[in-house]
Order: structure tokens, then C-alpha cells, then sequence
């Protein structure tokens, strides 16, 4: 089955909204003072959203980015290097912060990326990392049909045995709890924080602000309850520790 290149890739954030504030401010709160001046780098930074607003309390951002095109438009938000996530070129303990964005599900070795991106953290820097939710009732990404690629929301595809889910969604990882934490398992880290949010609802919003209101207030209110775990997004914060 030939990939269509935007499912394989992931398209990276375009606009800057109410969600990608929200989330910045997650990371914000688990970088702490480690963002301020600090080094931070973006493994699959796209055109550099986050490297943008990351310059809000730092000069010092980087980006990693596989698509060439890409790499050029981040480029000016900070020094960007067109290369796979899992060779990323920095010496061991380069950085403060290190954040992976719906990148890792895309990534041909997943388990080589954590490595990596735990290599280039220094001791006592954070890794924070979003990535898709298997729990979650939608697969974002679409998927295929006898060899076509349909993009859009599909519901129910993660809820499928692996076999199953793995055909109708070759180009895309989603993870349970465990099979996220498992990436970890060995590598000189202690998780600080795993749990799961909701969408932003932009688009929803946009369209229908009652709506979008209403979903908001209503899921986010479930993200202190055991109902997050069907959130979208696992949102999960690794420290460096001394190995």
C-alpha cells in the first residue's frame, strides 16, 4: 500500500488557536524555570509553531524536521535541521526542554526517538511529549480503504484488534497508557506527569461558539475525573535523572 504523504507525515499546527495556547501552557508549567533562557528544542517542529512561542521566554530554540520544505519555513523562529527524529544531530545533555508535538505516532522507530530524545536532554531537563490516545472514540488522522487514503475523523478504528485497526490505519500509532510508557522503560527518566486532555474545539467553535463552549466546559471539566483517560492526546513529562 503506497502512503499518501501528508497521512504519513502528519500535518504539523498552522494556526496558532485557543488549543495550542492551552497546550503551551501545559508545557510551560511542567518546563518551569528550565524554559526560561533555556535551550529548548522541537523534534518534527513542522513550520515552527511552537518554536515561534517558545520565544516568548527564550532566544535559544531549535527545531528537527524531516521535510525540507518545512525545515526552511521554521528556520526563521530558530536554527533548524532537516533529519529524522531518531538521529537527532546534538551532543548528549545539549538541552534544557525537549518537546515532541503528534510527531512520535508518525516516526518510523518510535522507541529510537525516546532514546534520542532523552540522550539530548541534560540531567534534570524535561522531555514533554503529546501524542495520540487509543482510548479516544475518533482516529484523527482518517485512514484506508482498499488502497485509498480518506482523510477526516473516523470513529471506532482504535477500538479495533491491532490486526484490524494496524490495516485500516497503517500510517499512524495510537497509544494505551502502557505501550507509551514502555518507550521509557530503561532509559535514565522518571515520568512526572501522564495523563490525557480533550481537543481544543477550534473549528467547533468557530462555526457554533455555543457548541464549541459547551464541549469545552464539559470535557475539560472530565480531565480531573477517570474519564480523561478518552481524551485525544496522552500528555506525558519525562525528567532526566542522573542514570
Amino acid at each position: 500500500m503506497r502512503l499518501d504523504k501528508s497521512a504519513e507525515r502528519g500535518v504539523p499546527s498552522m494556526v496558532w488557536r485557543a488549543g495550542q495556547e492551552r497546550r503551551l501552557a501545559m508545557i510551560h508549567a511542567a518546563a518551569g524555570d528550565r524554559l526560561k533562557g533555556g535551550l529548548v528544542l522541537d523534534v518534527g517542529c513542522g513550520v515552527g509553531t511552537y518554536m515561534r512561542a517558545f520565544r516568548r521566554f527564550t532566544p535559544h530554540v531549535f527545531g528537527v524536521e524531516i521535510e525540507e520544505e518545512r525545515a526552511r519555513e521554521a528556520s526563521v523562529y530558530g536554527r533548524v535541521t532537516q533529519s529524522p527524529g531518531e538521529t537527532l544531530p546534538f551532543s548528549d545533555g545539549s538541552f534544557d526542554l525537549v518537546l515532541s508535538h503528534e510527531v512520535i505516532e508518525h516516526a518510523a522507530d518510535d522507541r529510537a526517538i525516546a532514546v534520542e530524545m532523552v540522550r539530548v536532554l541534560k540531567t534534570a531537563g524535561r522531555l514533554a511529549l503529546f501524542c495520540p490516545n487509543r482510548l479516544y472514540p475518533f482516529e484523527t488522522h482518517g485512514h484506508y480503504w482498499r488502497g485509498q487514503y480518506h482523510f477526516g475523523n473516523t470513529p471506532l478504528i482504535n477500538y479495533l484488534p491491532n490486526q484490524i485497526r494496524n490495516r485500516l490505519a497503517p500510517h499512524v500509532r495510537a497509544y494505551t497508557m502502557h505501550n507509551l510508557r514502555a518507550l521509557f522503560v530503561g532509559l535514565p527518566v522518571r515520568i512526572v506527569t501522564h495523563t490525557q486532555i480533550y481537543p481544543g474545539y477550534d473549528n467547533v467553535l468557530a462555526r457554533y461558539p455555543a457548541l464549541g463552549r459547551l464541549l469545552r466546559r464539559g470535557t475539560y471539566g472530565l480531565e480531573r475525573t477517570p474519564l480523561r483517560a478518552f481524551g485525544l492526546s496522552h500528555f506525558l513529562v519525562a525528567e532526566k535523572t542522573l542514570g
